[in-house]
């Protein structure tokens, strides 16, 4: 509990930056190639966003490597020779991209050509890349390990090729990244909808409703394909955890859709089960008839059910609200130019909606591992450390007192941001243009006096 609320909190800030960082690099390149100061503005506003939320999540990301030491002991003891070094490919190929090219992208603009400018933007957004790269190759290899060998209890890497393309490699960062993009896409159009309703109609607000309402309209039917393809995957390498998804007991034919239920494991049965007639079939065999394994074949190594069962539920739950109001507004955008007050306010009530549905993933993936730390290597157990509950305890509430203020300044943040409105002192620089020139066409775009 102690290391899910970590990664918890720590997960919500890369979720924003691995695709904000993309949308940054969008935003100015369509400044340069039209030099609207609106997408200058835009950019900026978002910029200060992204800043926010790597710092956040740069610091709570030490906060959990250290857990890799405290908590699980056993895991770098069996598994280091290959954790260890996928966790020192992110930090000399990413976090170093990142940490140099940041400070170009907040700081440069106007002191740099807009080229260069650019280009560290672009720079920034592969960073963040290839740190999720990196952590989904380990997180999948503790899912579908290969590519190594067990001499004396310890793992010692013997194919990286494989280790890195491990069986669930692909569809898994895959997964992610559209899962970061929707992530963005709805924080981009909550907030842009917020400052909206608020009568900000400035051309930057706009902008960037129809940015974030576009982005999230074209992402969600691909990950909807995609998290097809992961589910057929899991049931290829983890059929125990795709039972608990399923709340399914028995291996058998024409398997039900189970939309609702209270999953007992003592009694190894549903209660109160609301199901669709051959869905689960339909959907992992695409066989209405199709066999699907049943928890008590993994009787001792299933996963605990009902977490598994109501996470899984939750985030195609927000999947599908997110699909039904992105394309609902981006269809009001085509045929009336801007959404409606009623989906402007869902816009803004779903600002969050990817960190529910990424964490409510994140909680289907690890939970469902159980009680595998690596997937039939090293059991969570093995891997513990011996610190005393109690002491566990005390730092799991001031883990959890803390990442509460945290989080409620980081929002509320957000929010004051948002509320400022149209900055003041923005200035651009048009592409080919001098900057005195771009300045005048950022101010005059807003419709202030270029400054003397």
């Amino acid at each position: 509990m102690q290391f899910a609320a970590n990664i918890t909190f720590h997960i919500l800030f890369p979720t924003i930056t691995i695709a904000l960082a993309w949308m940054l690099l969008f935003m100015k390149w369509r400044f340069s190639r039209t030099g609207d100061g609106a997408w200058m503005e835009l950019y900026r506003f978002w910029t200060k966003v992204f800043a926010l939320t790597f710092s956040l999540g740069v610091v709570s990301g030490i906060v959990m490597s250290f857990q890799f030491g405290t908590n699980w002991p056993g895991f770098m003891n069996t598994v280091g020779n290959i954790a260890g070094p996928l966790l020192a490919y992110e930090i000399m190929t990413a976090f170093f991209l990142e940490a140099v090219f940041i400070g170009v992208m907040l700081f440069g603009h106007g002191r740099i050509p807009n080229w260069a400018h650019t280009a560290a933007t672009a720079l920034v957004a592969v960073g963040t890349t290839m740190s999720a790269f990196w952590i989904m190759v380990l997180s999948s290899w503790m899912h579908t390990p290969a590519g190594f060998e067990m001499r004396d209890g310890v793992a010692h890497a013997t194919d990286w090729w494989a280790i890195v393309f491990n069986p669930s490699m692909p569809v898994r960062l895959s997964h992610m990244l559209l899962a970061s993009g929707l992530t963005a896409a709805f924080l981009v159009a909550g907030l842009s909808a917020w400052r909206w309703l608020r009568g900000d109609r400035a051309p930057a607000v706009r902008l960037g409703l129809r940015t974030g309402i576009i982005a999230g309209a074209l992402l969600i039917p691909v990950q909807i394909v995609v998290g097809d393809v992961h589910g057929l995957n899991t049931l290829e390498h983890q059929p125990a955890k795709v039972a608990a998804i399923e709340a399914n007991w028995e291996t058998q034919a024409a398997v039900p859709l189970v939309l609702f239920a209270l999953p007992d494991e003592e009694a190894r049965e549903n209660r109160f089960e609301i199901g669709i007639p051959y869905g689960a079939s339909l959907i992992l065999k695409h066989d209405p008839q199709g066999v699907v394994p049943g928890l008590n074949d993994f009787r001792g190594e299933h996963p605990p059910v009902a977490p598994v069962f109501w996470s899984f539920r939750v985030m195609v739950g927000v999947g599908m609200l997110m699909l039904a109001v992105s394309w609902l507004a981006a269809w009001q955008l085509w045929r009336r130019g801007e959404p409606s007050p009623l989906v402007t306010r869902a816009l803004v009530a779903m600002t969050f909606s990817g960190w529910v549905a990424t964490v409510a993933g994140w909680y289907v993936t690890e939970i469902g591992r159980q009680p595998w730390l690596v997937y039939g290597v090293l059991t969570t157990r093995e891997a513990a450390s011996d610190v005393p509950a109690a002491m566990i305890a005390t730092t799991f509430v001031g883990y959890m007192v803390v990442y509460t203020l945290l989080l409620g300044a980081y929002v509320g943040t957000l929010y004051y941001l948002a509320g400022k409105g149209r900055r003041a002192d923005v200035t651009a620089e048009g592409p080919g243009a001098v900057p005195e020139a771009g300045e005048a066409a950022a101010e005059a775009a807003l419709g202030r006096p270029a400054q003397a």
